[in-house]
């Protein structure tokens, strides 16, 4: 009996923990596609759940670092939202790949055109972004989240190192560090892929060329191998045939 209430009294217990902790783990989170390395570009996702049992998520509004201003934002297109990024004046221009960048994306909005994020589901929403700062070991993306009742939950307490997670904290993307020698891990830019296409480009008419230099040799050689064999093959033919005539000769 004892045991019985006890158990009783520990599975009510651990039904608490889990329905206390829900909330925390159930906020909006951004987290990378592989590596996000500083100074490299990176696919990054917008993790969006729903916290609710009686309404959807409708809208969600990501503000972007004006702190570390990114020169390339592209979000992914998102079946069922509507995209739409703010861009703004930048008090200080930065340089990306050897032009100034007077404006940069500060926020984007996603806006269900349907039901959006139903109760027991979550949304992805992806976003190329780069260069990432090269002196920052993270970014803080303050979001914010509205419910189809209209009911607005922000995302924008920053967590401080050695201190409890806020009740509402803001996604903060993690950034590793750059390999030697150039980008880390992260989605080259299109800068980077069209230097990569041309180098496959002169590879490839490098290895046509080789293979065109090389192919008459080869012809040669099989040619010359070809005309010895026959050669060989003629002179037993005419050997054979000197001694059967030899034979005959003598026969006679």
């Amino acid at each position: 009996m004892k045991a019985s209430r006890i158990a009783a009294v520990g599975a009510l217990a651990a039904s608490a923990v889990v329905v206390l902790s829900s909330p925390a783990l159930a906020h909006v989170s951004v987290q990378p596609e592989g590596a996000a390395a500083k100074g490299d570009y990176a696919t990054i996702g917008f993790k969006v759940p729903n916290e609710r049992d009686n309404a959807s998520t409708t809208k969600l509004e990501v503000n972007f670092p004006v702190e570390h201003p990114l020169s390339s934002v592209m979000p992914q297109p998102v079946q069922g939202w509507d995209i739409k990024v703010t861009k703004s004046k930048l008090d200080k221009p930065i340089e990306a790949h050897g032009r100034q960048i007077t404006e940069a994306v500060t926020k984007v909005t996603w806006t269900a055109e349907g039901d959006g994020v139903e109760p027991g589901f979550f949304q992805k929403f992806p976003v190329s972004v780069g260069a990432l700062p090269e002196d920052a070991d993270e970014m803080v993306f303050k979001a914010i989240q509205t419910y189809s009742n209209d009911e607005v939950v922000r995302w924008i307490e920053v967590p401080q190192e050695g201190q409890e997670e806020p009740e509402n904290p803001a996604p903060v993307l993690k950034l590793s560090e750059a390999e030697e020698g150039g980008h880390g891990h992260g989605s080259s830019g299109p800068e980077d892929e069209a230097d990569k296409s041309a180098e496959q480009s002169d590879d490839t008419s490098a290895s046509a060329t080789t293979a065109a230099a090389e192919e008459p040799a080869d012809s040669t050689d099989t040619t010359a191998r070809v005309l010895g064999v026959v050669g060989i093959v003629v002179g037993a033919a005419g050997v054979a045939y000197g001694v059967l005539a030899g034979r005959r000769r003598s026969d006679a």
